[in-house]
């Protein structure tokens, strides 16, 4: 294959992280993760909204903990489920940890296959939502990771 060819196959297709928070799948663009880590020693942070988990040192950086469990209005974990697990991401200059249940795998998904966001679909995950795709049984929602953690009024009253 030629580069151009490979440019134009890589251009039909997306790479997804995939994550699963209480149940439900999720992809986030691999290019917007910068890492997957098990989050240790997250301090609380005081007058914080209740979304932010907290905060950590990640190897010199101090990194913002977002519950997306909170963020999307999903139930609290489970007593005794094991440890989450959090997606590495940056915005405006800022690094941030999206708490997760598990990261998954990185599909490949054709972008043909990508569709919009469905009209029933909860409010606060429409306004972070940039669509899906439906894999065989089940419905993977596109995260637009930068919504994700945007608190502006705005985007806070769609979560609401």
């Amino acid at each position: 294959m030629s580069a151009n060819t490979d440019a134009s196959a890589a251009a039909d297709e997306r790479e997804l992280v995939t994550m699963t928070i209480a149940g439900q799948l999720f992809g986030v663009d691999v290019t917007a993760i910068h890492e997957v880590f098990q989050p240790r020693g997250v301090s609380p942070a005081p007058m914080a909204r209740p979304e932010i988990a907290g905060v950590l040192n990640l190897r010199g950086r101090i990194v913002t903990m977002v519950c997306a469990r909170r963020r999307l209005g999903l139930p609290e974990r489970a007593a005794g489920a094991p440890a989450p697990m959090a997606v590495g991401v940056a915005k405006d200059g800022d690094s941030y940890g999206v708490l997760v249940d598990s990261v998954d795998e990185v599909l490949r998904l054709p972008a043909a296959a990508f569709e919009p966001t469905p009209v029933n679909l909860d409010p606060r995950w429409t306004a972070v939502s940039l669509g899906v795709y439906r894999l065989d049984a089940r419905l993977l929602i596109v995260l637009d990771i930068g919504r994700l953690l945007e608190f502006a009024p705005a985007v806070l009253e769609a979560a609401a």
